[in-house]
């Protein structure tokens, strides 16, 4: 992951989802977002470029792909080029997420515990909540101290399916 975006051709292409449509931002061949409808912190529809012309080319086909074997039960981790501009401390945050196992939970202050600071559960809320990949890079699997849904920039609805979905696959149930 780079922190910054780098100048290029940015493109975009939107795939029909259970959560709802996601749209698929790329930048010479690396995925640099993917947004719900109606979500917090979504960029403005001009930043995410052109229309793909081939949404089967990539790294359109490999993200359609992806989401719909994670979405089929198929699949738990994503394996796509990414490219997210962010701050260093954001970059850290992202990259904690994607360690989180499929199907398990974390509260903002355990995550800020695995970063070697403790006293950051308001900034890592914050910077989960700028990331630029929801789904991919996993911040739904981030609760509350108390255990509770809170905080999702695509809502708490979304986030109880997301967390649903990956517990009814790995055999358990949400709390």
């Amino acid at each position: 992951m780079t922190s910054a975006a780098p100048a290029g051709h940015r493109s975009h292409a939107v795939v029909d989802s259970p959560v709802g449509p996601l749209t698929v931002v790329a930048l010479d061949g690396a995925v640099t977002g993917l947004y719900m409808d109606e979500q917090r912190h979504r960029p403005p529809q001009e930043v995410f470029g052109d229309p793909a012309g081939d949404p089967a080319g990539e790294p359109f086909g490999a993200a359609f792909r992806q989401l719909r074997e994670y979405f089929d039960g198929q699949r738990t981790v994503f394996d796509l080029r990414l490219s997210l501009a962010g701050t260093a401390f954001q970059q850290r945050v992202w990259a904690a997420l994607r360690a989180i196992p499929y199907g398990q939970t974390v509260t903002y202050g355990q995550l800020a515990d695995r970063l070697g600071q403790p006293a950051a559960s308001r900034a890592v809320g914050l910077a989960n909540g700028k990331n630029p990949v929801s789904i991919v890079v996993p911040c739904h699997r981030v609760v509350g101290s108390d255990g509770s849904l809170t905080g999702y920039g695509g809502g708490i609805e979304r986030k109880r399916y997301l967390l649903t979905h990956e517990l009814r696959i790995s055999g358990q149930t949400l709390a």
